[in-house]
C-alpha cells in the first residue's frame, strides 16, 4: 500500500451501501474481494462476521462504517478489535437511528477521558 491511501470499507443495508457506492468508495483488491458488504434479510450472521474480520485484516483497509443495526449482530466481534486501524465506525441507516449507548468505541472512548480532562 505503499504511496496509496487506505480505503473505506462498508458493511450495512442496500442504502447506506449503496450511497457510499456512489460517493466513490467500491473497490476490488487484487484478489478481487470488494471492500464492502450489502446486509439483506437472507444475508448470515457467519457471513457478516466473516466479512468484518476479513476487512480487519487487509492492509490496504483504514477505516469500516458499519451499520450499528448490524454491528448489533456482531457486537462481540466489534468489541474485540482493539487496534486503532482500521478504525471501526457504527452508523445509522434510515430506519435506524444511531444510538451513542450502543455504540462500543464511543463506549471505550469515555473510559479514556475523566471529567476534569473535559473542562
Amino acid at each position: 500500500m505503499s504511496g496509496r491511501g487506505k480505503l473505506i470499507a462498508v458493511v450495512g443495508d442496500e442504502d447506506t451501501v449503496t450511497g457510499f457506492l456512489l460517493g466513490g468508495v467500491g473497490e476490488m483488491n487484487a484478489q478481487r474481494k470488494p471492500n464492502f458488504l450489502v446486509v439483506e434479510k437472507e444475508t448470515s450472521v457467519a457471513e457478516i462476521e466473516e466479512t468484518f474480520r476479513s476487512f480487519l485484516s487487509r492492509d490496504d483497509i483504514g477505516i469500516i462504517l458499519i451499520n450499528q443495526c448490524v454491528a448489533e449482530l456482531i457486537r462481540h466481534a466489534v468489541e474485540a478489535h482493539t487496534r486503532s486501524l482500521p478504525a471501526v465506525l457504527e452508523i445509522p441507516s434510515k430506519e435506524h437511528p444511531y444510538d451513542a449507548a450502543r455504540d462500543s468505541v464511543l463506549r471505550r472512548a469515555r473510559g479514556m477521558f475523566t471529567a476534569d480532562d473535559l473542562r
